[in-house]
């Protein structure tokens, strides 16, 4: 049997991102590969080497044909809307529960790359710990069962991803569906509403304040969609990291935008790198609306161990490493 030690560990990820909060520079030589998920079953052994050679690549990758019907990202977003316009006062009824990572919060992650809070406010689902954290319908009318079923889709897209890094890892298919199991009430994948506040004019020139600052996720894998026309995404691999040289993601409602977590980084002994991204404040001319966007991360139950297949670094529980990345990037709540 594994143990796990519940020490506070020194986590390199976050040593990383305390050196990410220069303003860089941009490159669109960067390549952001697109991966067509059709016929799934019949060309997984094509499909897990074009997810694996973009994963090592760069660590950020576009899926297409994915199984999500547009009409159901459209409803998602369109409640994801109507949530955020209710009043401060209904939303603060629900509010984050930092060591759950559930409910709502504005202004309230630092990042440790800026050290000043992300200019947005999200709302968190994780299914087991959702008890009074719903809008009732009367003050939303739907968003419950909205959210669950789109939840659901977005761990179906998923598990198929992580089913192909699974195998050529070495473990079997099913190995990263059976840590991620909505069933166990150690479940912690987590929807993540996000709305980016418009940006004054008066502001824009403020090189320090970034909607999202620079960061690698939690997770294992992040599924992202993007609303057309509202962009600021930027990506920077990790192994590139002293560069600092950011790439543009244009949003495409068509496709997911995935990216390797540092939990799936750790998990595969640092062969999946992950990768910073960030933000960027709209500049003159851009579009300087608001941004909304929603995340699906993927993170493993709170009792599966992380350990690598060539154990680089000492097991530890995911539920562990998530509070301690959780207890980094947020104030007080």
């Amino acid at each position: 049997m594994t143990t796990t030690t519940t020490a506070t560990y020194d986590l390199a990820e976050l040593q990383k991102e305390t050196r990410m909060g220069a303003m860089g520079s941009e490159t669109a030589s960067r390549e952001i590969r697109r991966i067509d998920l059709s016929d799934f079953a019949q060309r997984k052994t094509e499909i897990a080497d074009q997810l694996w050679d973009a994963a090592v690549d760069v660590g950020f990758f576009q899926i297409v044909n994915h199984g999500i019907d547009l009409a159901e990202v459209h409803k998602a977003f369109a409640m994801t809307e109507r949530f955020f316009a209710l009043p401060d006062a209904v939303k603060a009824q629900y509010p984050l529960k930092k060591a759950l990572n559930v409910g709502w919060e504005s202004r309230a992650q630092v990042r440790p790359s800026t050290g000043t809070p992300d200019q947005k406010e999200s709302y968190q689902i994780t299914r087991p710990h959702m008890a009074g954290l719903w809008p009732t319908d009367e003050e939303l009318a739907g968003f419950q069962s909205t959210m669950l079923t789109f939840e659901g889709q977005c761990w179906q897209v998923a598990m198929q991803v992580l089913s192909c890094f699974a195998w050529k890892l070495g473990f079997d298919e099913a190995f990263f569906a059976r840590a991620h199991d909505p069933a166990q009430a150690s479940y912690q994948s987590t929807l993540r509403l996000l709305h980016y506040f418009a940006t004054p004019p008066e502001q824009q020139a403020s090189l320090g304040l970034w909607r999202a600052g620079a960061h690698t996720d939690f997770d294992c894998l992040t599924l992202l969609f993007q609303r057309q026309g509202q962009g600021g995404l930027q990506v920077c691999p990790g192994k590139e990291m002293d560069t600092q040289a950011w790439t543009s993601v244009e949003p495409d409602e068509q496709a997911i935008t995935c990216n390797i977590g540092d939990m799936l980084m750790r998990w595969s002994d640092d062969q999946l790198p992950s990768n910073f991204h960030r933000v960027k404040n709209p500049l003159p001319g851009e579009y300087m609306g608001p941004r909304y966007s929603i995340a699906f991360f993927a993170q493993a139950n709170r009792d599966a161990i992380i350990e690598g297949p060539g154990k680089k670094y000492p097991a530890i529980a995911a539920g562990d490493y998530l509070n301690q990345r959780v207890a980094a990037n947020f104030k007080a709540y």
